[in-house]
């Protein structure tokens, strides 16, 4: 209270104004604004001025320049910063030092945008360490928020390892380093693997100067590829080629390995710089050809997976890591050439008989027609001579056919033994590739592998009945058929055909026979074994005239012989008469002397 008793009342307070609203001393309004302002910041519009951040919250960013007024900042003007707090001094840009509020408003993003390219340049002459925030992808990288400029940061300089899913990055603030700027067109591209780089080289020299061959490490995928599988060893890169993955065979390296896969491999090889390193996995297991069946041995049933096919022949993977080869010739009994995607494809589960075994070389023939009886041990019971079977025509040759009784059972119709009957050039005039013909066994050759066959054999022989129908001298209706240098075919009755030469074709009228022309035609030589019938027409009229003119000289000589006879009867008698006379006479002579 006696403090209050020593304060003393303001002399010119006036007490009238404070109760109407205007509580103000003597001294003026313009001084006591004079005297305010003399504490603020003197600011100006369209200035960037530093600021302190005294309140956040979810959607704004209150900032002090030391002006009579806060302003606000959207937040969204800070997401490069994610670790912005409250105390933090920022740069704003003042675009009204009083709006219609009242209201000081300023903007971080216009604040940094004025600075950012003197700082971007100053950045990358320093060699500075910048934050950014990562806005969006684009093709072949990402766009970075450096200072408000739009800065690109490509794929390759995002880690140091290969990205595999760039939209992981999108809304993030990393460390970078400003690489290359454009001043022309005011671009900036930056790296985030620039920072990582220094550090990775010092490991990558450690790792490198240990590196022995068979040493054993632990490494991570960190690409996969057709060839093979790169595996990052702490900095440093090896390749496991895809033969060296499985002691098996691989067609896919995914099939054994996955990305960011931790796993143990051994160095196999690397150049003098150690630039290249080879690495092996299948090294770090045992050969499956160790660890085979020690009682394995040829001809020994055993099934496995086709791995590999070729023309020549099939590999067959029994146990990871352990083929054999079945050749073309071991898939089947049969002579014919074929390919080995006939009998088998990639991935069928077969079994085979082991034909060779060699452990050192890890080679190993097998056969799958060996899983069947050889059909050559009992040919000639199977197939005796004179039985008839069906076959399949398999191949044509000028001089027969070529057929399969059963597969791996092969024999050839020669040409002469398809037809009693017609003169066949070729066999394709006969029968055709894929059909059935129905064969005779005439001859086995076992040693050859290989059946003689007969198709005609199968009717009786029309040859026997011909040789009493088509005589030597018979005269038939034929058809001309076919005209040839040397003469003419012609057509006879029962399907058999004949020959004439041209001067045998010779009509009457002294014409030639034309083709297709019907006449009459003399057999002038039949031969059986040959099925050879020489015909003539020209014989018919020919062997006519020749047998009328003898007529007539034999009638002519008759009548001759009629009028000579009693004069020639006469001379006889006389003769004769004379002769008995002179014998008789004889007779008496001699029987007088004696």
């Amino acid at each position: 209270m006696e403090n209050l008793k020593n304060i003393a009342p303001i002399e010119d307070f006036n007490w009238d104004a404070y109760e109407s609203g205007d509580a103000v001393t003597n001294v003026s309004k313009e001084e006591l604004e004079k005297a305010y302002d003399s504490t603020l910041n003197k600011v100006n519009d369209r200035e960037v001025v530093d600021g302190t951040v005294i309140a956040m919250n979810k959607r704004e960013v209150v900032v002090n320049i030391g002006y009579k007024s806060d302003g606000i900042i959207p937040l969204s003007e800070f997401r490069y910063n994610p670790d912005l707090k409250v105390g933090d001094t920022v740069e704003v840009y003042i675009e009204n030092q009083e709006d219609k509020k009242g209201q000081l408003i300023l903007s971080h993003k216009k604040a940094r945008a004025t600075r950012s390219w003197d700082r971007v340049n100053a950045a990358l002459e320093n060699e500075e360490i910048i934050k950014g925030y990562i806005k969006c992808r684009t093709k072949g990288g990402m766009i970075v928020d450096v200072f408000g400029i739009e800065a690109f940061l490509p794929g390759s300089q995002i880690d140091v390892k290969p990205i595999r899913d760039y939209d992981v990055f999108v809304g993030k603030t990393m460390e970078f380093k400003v690489v290359k700027i454009n001043q022309e067109f005011k671009n900036v591209v930056v790296s985030h693997k620039a920072l990582i780089e220094a550090e990775l080289e010092q490991q990558k020299k450690e790792i490198i100067g240990k590196l022995e061959k068979g040493q054993v490490l632990e490494g991570t995928v960190k690409n996969i590829t057709s060839y093979g599988v790169f595996i990052d060893l702490g900095g440093v890169d090896g390749l496991i080629h895809i033969t060296d993955l499985s002691w098996g065979r691989v067609s896919d390296p995914r099939e054994v390995v996955s990305l960011d896969q931790k796993l143990n491999v051994v160095i196999l090889d690397f150049d003098d710089e150690k630039k290249r390193i080879a690495l092996g996995l299948k090294q770090l297991t045992p050969h499956p050809w160790d660890s085979l069946d020690p009682n394995l041995k040829v001809g020994d049933h055993v099934k496995g997976k086709v791995v590999v096919m070729a023309d020549y022949g099939a590999f067959i993977e029994i146990a990871p890591g352990v083929e054999g080869l079945i050749h073309v010739s071991e898939m089947s009994w049969s002579q014919h050439l074929r390919s080995a995607q006939d009998f088998m494809k990639v991935g069928d589960e077969i079994e085979a008989v082991i034909l060779t075994l060699d452990r050192e070389e890890r080679k190993m023939s097998l056969g799958i027609k060996q899983l069947k009886a050889d059909p050559w041990e009992t040919i000639e019971e199977k197939y005796p001579v004179g039985s008839k079977h069906t076959a399949k025509v398999r191949n044509f040759t000028n001089f027969g056919v070529f057929v399969e009784i059963e597969e791996g059972v092969d024999g050839l119709i020669h040409i002469s033994d398809l037809s009693w009957t017609k003169k066949i050039k070729h066999p394709s005039e006969f029968t055709q590739i894929g059909a059935d013909i129905e064969v005779q066994v005439l001859e086995i050759d076992k040693e050859n592998r290989r059946l003689s066959l007969g198709h005609k054999q199968l009717e009786e022989n029309p040859w026997d009945v011909f040789e009493t129908v088509f005589t030597v001298g018979s005269i038939h209706e034929g058809t001309i058929i076919e005209m040839l240098d040397k003469g003419a075919v012609v057509a006879l009755p029962y399907g058999v055909e004949g020959f004439a030469t041209p001067k045998h074709l010779v009509k009457e009228d002294g014409s030639q026979a034309q083709l297709d022309e019907k006449l009459e035609f003399k057999v002038i030589e039949f031969n059986k074994d040959a099925k050879r019938i020489i015909l003539s027409h020209s014989r018919i009229f020919e062997d006519a005239a020749k047998a009328e003119e003898k007529a007539e000289k034999k009638a002519t000589k008759k009548s001759s012989k009629k009028e000579e006879a009693p004069m020639i009867q006469n001379q006889v008698a006389s003769t004769t008469l004379g002769d008995i006379d002179a014998l008789a006479a004889l007779k008496e002579q001699l029987e007088g002397k004696k």
